[in-house]
C-alpha cells in the first residue's frame, strides 16, 4: 500500500493502512495543547476515508496506544492483524512502535515534571520531582525530534 499524507481539519494526517472492512486510518499530526503537553497518538477514520481532505466529519477517534498497545500480545503482532493493508515494511512498523512508545513514555514523564505529582493526590516530593529545565528539554527537543522520525517513516514531513 502506497504511503499517503493528507490534510483533514488544518491538520496533516498520515495513512497507517487499511482494515479487513476497507476502513482507512490516519494518524493526526502531533499539536502543543493548552501550552503544556503534546497531543498526539489520535488515529482517526473520516466520513469520505480514503481523502481525509474533503471529508465532513470523524467517524472515529482512536488512540494509537489503545490500539496497538493494550492487549495481551506485542504490539507488532496486533499492528499487524488489526491491518490488512498498511503502508509499512516490517522493520518500518518496528521503528513506528518504538517512538510511539518511547512518545507515550515521555509525556507522561514530562507532565509528572510540570505537576510534580502522578495526579492522585499531592507528593510530598513535589518540589524534588518539578524540573523546568527537564520539562523543556522534552517538549521542545526530544519530543519534536521523535516526531519527525515518525512523520518521515510515515512518508512525510512536518
Amino acid at each position: 500500500m502506497k504511503k499517503d499524507v493528507r490534510k483533514a481539519f488544518n491538520k496533516t494526517v498520515y495513512l497507517l493502512g487499511k482494515d479487513k472492512q476497507g476502513t482507512y486510518y490516519w494518524l493526526e499530526s502531533a499539536s502543543w495543547d493548552w501550552d503544556w503537553y503534546w497531543g498526539f497518538g489520535y488515529v482517526e477514520t473520516y466520513i469520505n476515508n480514503k481523502c481525509p481532505d474533503k471529508a465532513r466529519g470523524i467517524t472515529s477517534h482512536q488512540h494509537f496506544d489503545g490500539l496497538f498497545f493494550n492487549k495481551n500480545n506485542n504490539g507488532y503482532d496486533v499492528f499487524k492483524n488489526f491491518f490488512e493493508e498498511t503502508t509499512l515494511l516490517d522493520d518500518e512498523i518496528w521503528k513506528l512502535l518504538e517512538l510511539m512508545k518511547s512518545f507515550y513514555i515521555l509525556k507522561d514523564y514530562a507532565e509528572l515534571l510540570n505537576r510534580g505529582r502522578a495526579h492522585y493526590t499531592e507528593n510530598p516530593c513535589k518540589n524534588i520531582i518539578k524540573n523546568e529545565e527537564e520539562e523543556n528539554r522534552i517538549n521542545k527537543i526530544v519530543l519534536p525530534a521523535i516526531f519527525k522520525e515518525i512523520y518521515s517513516i510515515l512518508g512525510g514531513t512536518e
